[in-house]
């Protein structure tokens, strides 16, 4: 027999917690389930979280939630083969409350929010995948399938969060196909090392953390890297464009490889012991692949949502899968209480998304997946700017010094950009970051 609930979250990451955590306090029977052996334990990541979002639903998450470094310090460095080039902003009020963001590991602080919605009344079930959707006569959602024996769960809504490969959305019919432009490949190694060597290799203090991004240093496949120190471990990592792993027949961890070999990167991470490796999908182009966000009997948010903000200066997933999983949370234990569960008694959801910014940031910066991963912008920008300021900077006595006008040019024909590209590109980046 069928178990009953008013509501069932798939996938116990952020936007599923968040959305459990509502429906709970909302009084509605919710079951999170989770298909790893506990929250986090599928999930790859080692980065910054942004959780003001927690300010006003968990009060307190500063002191409570298992963070490794509150950051600090954030670069943002280009690379070339032999070169690089970074700006570095450090702010001593982001180490303080209300802090800007964190490092965190996966694995600790999903199962952390996952406990505040059980916490609440969920009902937690882990080690169980949802294989499919249960229908009504009408053929709206009615629940799930699981893959445990006589595993159906009947509910009157289904919150679907299980994560890029997007399957329950799909199956409601409410996403495409798989499009493999649309994705990147994060690859990542987690580096032991001790805790204050990272505080005197970073220049940290006691709890303070750096996040360095990173354009260029992945060869000819698009992308970007990523360097977080955490408490005693530092995560350093790439973010590749799936199709250009294909095109250059490249190996991801050879482009890892070659990045921790950088004279810029090896320094902070020579000596490190690995103690974790790893790669992940990512959802990369933002409002071009969200899929519906309602149907009758369905909610989706988080990644399978397509809810990652891949514009270059921002690099944010974690909290807009919480402010999205805790919309639907709101949203559908409204529609459960007022008895319409269909597609126009959720659209509740939609708007909660829409007056926040999950969806106006995604709106505003629609443009910006396509212009960051773009091949002037990969390549060509970040040699440029490198040969500029290396020529900037390089005495050639007795010979007079040359302008800057004639140094930008000369740098900009050497690596094959010309004015016009330069306009272009800069009106691209003003209607997508002015």
């Amino acid at each position: 027999m069928a178990e009953r609930f008013d509501a069932v979250v798939v996938g116990a990451g952020p936007a599923g917690s968040m959305a459990a955590l509502q429906l709970a306090r909302a009084g509605v029977s919710v079951c999170l389930l989770e298909r790893g052996p506990f929250p986090g334990s599928k999930n790859l990541y080692g980065g910054v979280v942004y959780a003001r979002v927690l300010d006003g639903l968990l009060p307190g998450w500063a002191e409570e939630a298992p963070l490794e470094r509150f950051v600090t310090r954030r670069v943002t460095m280009v690379l070339t083969a032999t070169q690089s080039l970074a700006v570095d902003f450090r702010s001593s009020a982001w180490g303080e409350a209300p802090y800007n963001g964190a490092t965190a590991l996966r694995p600790e602080f999903d199962s952390w929010l996952a406990a505040q919605a059980e916490a609440a009344g969920a009902v937690l079930v882990c080690s169980t995948t949802a294989t499919g959707l249960v229908r009504d006569g009408a053929g709206a959602v009615a629940g799930v399938v699981t893959d445990r024996p006589g595993g159906e769960i009947e509910a009157g809504v289904v919150v679907a969060c299980d994560g890029v490969n997007a399957f329950l959305a799909k199956q409601a019919g409410l996403a495409g196909a798989t499009d493999s432009s649309h994705y990147t490949l994060g690859v990542k190694q987690v580096l032991r090392l001790p805790e204050g060597e990272i505080e005197q290799r970073f220049g940290l203090g006691p709890g303070e953390g750096a996040d360095y991004e990173i354009l260029g240093g992945t060869g000819e496949v698009p992308g970007g890297g990523f360097l977080y120190t955490n408490r005693d471990t530092v995560s350093v990592g790439l973010v590749l464009s799936l199709d250009g792993l294909s095109r250059a027949e490249a190996r991801p961890e050879e482009l890892l490889a070659e990045l921790t070999a950088h004279p810029a990167i090896a320094p902070l991470v020579a000596g490190g012991e690995v103690v974790e490796y790893g790669a992940h999908l990512i959802p990369e182009a933002g409002l071009e692949m969200m899929p519906r966000l309602a149907g009758d009997g369905i909610l989706v948010a988080g990644d399978a949502a397509g809810m990652c903000l891949a514009a270059g200066i921002w690099l944010e997933g974690v909290n807009f899968a919480m402010a999205s999983g805790a919309a639907a949370g709101e949203a559908a234990a409204e529609a459960l209480a007022a008895g319409d569960t269909t597609e126009r008694g959720l659209r509740g959801y939609e708007a909660r998304l829409s007056s926040s910014f999950v969806l106006a940031d995604h709106r505003r910066l629609r443009r910006a997946p396509a212009l960051v991963l773009s091949e002037r912008v990969q390549r060509r920008y970040p040699e440029m700017v490198c040969n500029l300021v290396e020529e900037m900077f390089t005495v050639r006595n007795p010979a007079p010094k040359p302008g800057l006008l004639r140094l930008a040019r000369q740098a900009a024909r050497r690596s094959g950009v010309g004015l016009g590209d330069l306009v272009r590109d800069g009106w691209r980046a003003w209607r997508t970051f002015g």
